[in-house]
């Protein structure tokens, strides 16, 4: 029968399910199987053939008929899973059944009525075939879910058969051992297995069916049990006895993927890369089973840093989820370099595009890469440390900058904004990535900075002062966390190049103008953060340091700080400025974001997601440690972690702000951002003023200023120096000790778990996921309730 009769017959069949207002039976087989027997559509023909205002008509008017549709459905994956799926006709059922699954299951989610149909028993399903009672008959999820996993793992449909001989010895489906058939080699697995065209299209039809499978979640508002999606829980239990190969081949196979191809550029233009699919849809079905808050389980805390084998019994028991606890349990040193050049590689994919133009195939999927390295440095501590050991840590910080500077004036993609700013947050709290920091930064990736010649340190420096001087508006509430990041590794650098100093006197310098400052209640924390930066700096580097030489050039902006007034009059003068700028900014941000649309398939217009939740401020994110001379850190806030425990409220949004592009939009703690529009509700007063600027930490650097510079303007009249260089020279000989105050204890804001993050990366990935799924778009125009969606 050729492909266009199989469609009409289809196309036949779905309008007459919509039009039979009596039930079918499920026994008329000549009716259902007219839906995937005889019919050859591909994915994206379902979803053409079946339309949405279909399926609801048949959900509304004739449930039973959609009922018993999904259940024969199930049952007929259920049956090839048993059978081993050996002829053709067999795998043509399985993938016609799972691309309408596909196609019905989001509106079965949407419905508040049909959501418990999955979970409840169809009679005559019991556990062990059809003649048991139905007290022992599993709920259709649990059925669909395990028929999942066993068609992953099926010898010729999915996975290379171990047998040379015919069909009639075919490998029985239930004596296999799947770990023998992981997908990729990596961790835990030494066999890569013959990459084959059709395994790896079979294996993302299914992986797209289980991801649907998992979206339930999307449908229901946020909520503050994070771990109780239960399709992900059943699948991540050991109920499923393909958990462990299933995780090692999920994670294999993104980390050994090389969009390069053989290593030889331009080879993409030549052969069609069918991995990629399978890649990305793995990275999706993998960073969703991994979502899981270890900060409210009751079972302990994952770490990995108990001693003694990883693997042994004796280790307290991990989650329940097997996902989470496998991940937590890798401990060789073989396998975390594996994960990490291969998460550094895919992350440097759009870099490396930019020396020779289309020489390798630019990945998509850089967001899911960011989530999956944050899960893993969550849950593996073991592997946070390894990361941080090796220089390599610098292969991941390149491209988060990367992707940070290019993202920055773009409305739709402040969601990227966010996880990156989170990873650098995590590893900034340990004293080895500001260790690591001092290394040269010799490789040139094409970003719109200044040319400077420096460390990594700089990188940092001059990009974060990028984002804050050039970013968009709502990129604020990030400040902090930028400057928190500074602060953290600012004890540990050993030099910083006359750029990088100079940038970071900038901020002080806009961070300390009255119109700022006074234009929001927490605006004079940023300034508490930069001197905190060059207290660090000029306390723990001093010898090397080029700061101090720019200090001395600036010596007004800090004397300025120091001399900061609250002149009542001028100050009401600049509020009012600060509020028609902030008006003009954002009536200029909703003009632009109206043009800020993604690249997308003709005829889908780029939605913008966007949670209902906040991310937590920064006192939120953090808790204070203090690092002893040992290196070892103590914390200073016990009750820090109850505070972050309750989240945070929700943001409010200001009517002059728009959404627009792509990409998931968190709602951060917006207090400080809409501060300045709501000038009505705080009024600075000289109390106020007088209540925080008796605090700033201005000593060491007054101290400094005060014996330095008659000693820098003495030597320039002196010996006629105006050369920079010569200057340097003498300040590194020159020595403060005995005249700076005695170095304070290095302090570090590390981050801190809470409900309200496992919230927002939850959201995050799933608008994410949302959007990236276009082809067929599986969720589009569907009642999701975990995000707003927004047509631009």
């Amino acid at each position: 029968m050729g492909n266009a009769d199989s469609k009409l017959n289809f196309r036949k069949a779905v309008i007459q399910l919509t039009t039979k207002t009596q039930p079918v039976e499920a026994t008329d087989d000549a009716f259902w199987d007219q839906f995937w027997a005889d019919t050859a559509t591909s994915v994206q023909d379902v979803f053409a053939l079946v339309p949405a205002a279909e399926i609801r008509a048949v959900r509304e008017e004739s449930p039973s008929n959609l009922a018993t549709l999904c259940y024969k459905a199930v049952e007929k994956l259920v049956q090839g899973a048993e059978s081993g799926c050996h002829s053709d006709k067999e795998k043509q059922i399985v993938l016609n059944c799972s691309r309408l699954l596909t196609r019905i299951l989001p509106y079965i989610f949407e419905d508040p009525d049909w959501r418990g149909f999955f979970w409840s028993t169809v009679p005559g399903a019991g556990r062990g075939g059809g003649d048991e009672d139905d007290e022992n008959a599993r709920p259709l999820a649990e059925s669909l879910l395990l028929a999942i996993a066993d068609l992953l793992f099926c010898p010729e449909f999915t996975v290379q058969s171990h047998r040379k001989n015919n069909v009639d010895t075919a490998e029985d489906i239930h004596a296999i051992d799947s770990c023998e058939y992981i997908w990729e080699a990596g961790v835990g697995f030494a066999h890569s297995p013959q990459p084959s065209y059709n395994h790896d299209l079979n294996r993302t039809e299914l992986l797209k069916l289980l991801l649907t499978c998992f979206s339930e979640v999307m449908y229901l508002p946020p909520s503050s049990d994070s771990n109780s999606n239960p399709w992900v829980q059943f699948f991540c239990s050991t109920e499923n006895r393909h958990a462990l190969p299933l995780f090692t081949s999920l994670l294999n196979i993104v980390c050994a993927y090389d969009p390069v191809g053989y290593g030889i550029p331009y080879n993409h233009l030549l052969f069609s890369d069918y991995r990629e699919p399978l890649v990305e849809q793995a990275a999706q079905v993998l960073i969703v089973t991994l979502d899981y808050d270890t900060s409210t389980s009751s079972s302990p805390t994952v770490d990995g840093t108990t001693t003694g084998t990883v693997m042994d019994d004796a280790d307290p028991p991990g989650p329940d989820n097997l996902f989470v606890n496998y991940l937590s349990r890798i401990h060789r040193e073989e396998d975390f370099q594996f994960i990490l050049k291969g998460v550094a590689r895919l992350l440097s994919n759009p870099l490396v595009q930019t020396y020779l133009p289309n020489s390798t195939k630019k990945i998509q999927f850089h967001q899911e890469l960011l989530v999956l390295f944050w899960k893993l440095c969550d849950f593996n501590k073991k592997f946070l440390f390894f990361v941080l050991k090796s220089s390599d840590v610098l292969d991941i910080l390149v491209p988060i900058l990367f992707f940070l500077n290019d993202a920055r004036a773009d409305q739709s993609r402040v969601g990227l904004m966010h996880i990156g700013v989170f990873i650098l947050l995590l590893l900034s709290g340990e004293r080895n990535f500001g260790v690591r920091l001092n290394k040269p930064y010799s490789v040139r990736v094409p970003m719109d900075i200044p040319v400077f010649t420096g460390t990594h340190a700089d990188l940092l420096i001059i990009v974060f002062h990028k984002i804050i001087t050039s970013g968009h508006q709502r990129l604020q509430p990030l400040f902090d966390c930028l400057l928190t990041i500074i602060v953290n590794v600012s004890p540990y650098l050993k030099s910083l190049s006359m750029v990088a100093a100079n940038k970071l006197l900038h901020l002080l310098e806009a961070f300390s103008t009255t119109w700022f400052l006074f234009s929001s209640v927490q605006n004079h924390h940023l300034v508490f953060f930069l001197l905190e930066v060059f207290n660090n700096i000029i306390q723990y580097q001093f010898d090397d340091d080029v700061l101090v030489y720019s200090e001395n050039e600036e010596q007004h902006v800090l004397e300025e700080a120091h001399e900061l007034t609250a002149a009542i009059p001028e100050l009401q003068l600049n509020l009012e400025r600060a509020k028609e700028e902030y008006k003009r900014q954002a009536d200029k941000n909703r003009r632009e974001g109206l043009l800020l649309k993604g690249g997308q398939p003709s005829g889908f217009q780029a939605p913008v997601t966007q949670p209902h939740e906040t991310a937590p401020s920064i006192d939120k994110l953090t808790e204070k440690a203090q690092v002893s001379e040992d290196g070892t850190m103590r914390s200073l806030e016990p009750e820090s972690a109850q505070s972050a425990a309750q989240g945070s409220p929700p943001g409010v949004i200001s009517d002059t702000e728009s959404w627009s592009g792509e990409s998931l939009q968190p709602r951060q703690d917006r207090r400080r951002q809409s501060s300045a529009s709501s000038v009505g509700q705080w009024n600075p007063t000289p109390e106020w003023v007088v209540s925080w600027k008796s605090k700033l930490p201005l000593q060491t650097i007054m101290r400094l200023l005060q014996v330095l510079v008659p000693q820098v303007e003495k030597i320039c009249i002196d010996k006629g120096l105006t050369d920079e260089s010569e200057i340097l020279k003498f300040l590194q000989h020159g020595t403060l000790v005995g005249l700076l105050p005695v170095p304070h204890p290095i302090l570090i804001r590390k981050y801190q778990a809470n409900c309200g993050t496992a919230m927002w990366f939850r959201t995050y990935m799933w608008g994410v996921i949302y959007l990236r799924n276009v082809d067929p778009p599986i969720w589009y125009d569907t009642d999701v309730k975990l995000f707003e969606i927004q047509r631009v």
